[in-house]
């Protein structure tokens, strides 16, 4: 098992239940693949340092968690079709 974090960037747009609905689907995507969250930041709404789709403002979320090594790809293969998210981001962490 190795130490993951992923970075995700939501639409500004979203309200309050979308928001979390769109983070617990995050939540199980990761669950579903047998991944184990030890964290989540949830930085709130902030600036984004450059424009993504005419869009200057995005809800921050930060999930560490331990996995196997192929989870990543399977979880960015599913991240991108999400429309709502603008960004994410995998990073393996050093043990």
């Amino acid at each position: 098992m190795n130490k993951y974090e992923l970075a995700v960037i939501f639409n500004p747009t979203l309200d309050e239940e979308s928001l979390k609905n769109e983070f617990e689907s995050v939540k199980s995507l990761l669950e579903r693949f047998n991944a184990s969250i030890d964290k989540v930041d949830d930085w709130g709404k902030r600036r984004l340092a450059y424009e993504i789709n005419k869009v200057n403002e995005g809800f921050y979320y930060f999930i560490n968690f331990n996995a196997e090594s192929n989870v990543p790809s399977e979880i960015e293969s599913r991240m991108r079709i999400k429309e709502n998210v603008l960004r994410y981001l995998v990073v393996r962490q050093e043990a």
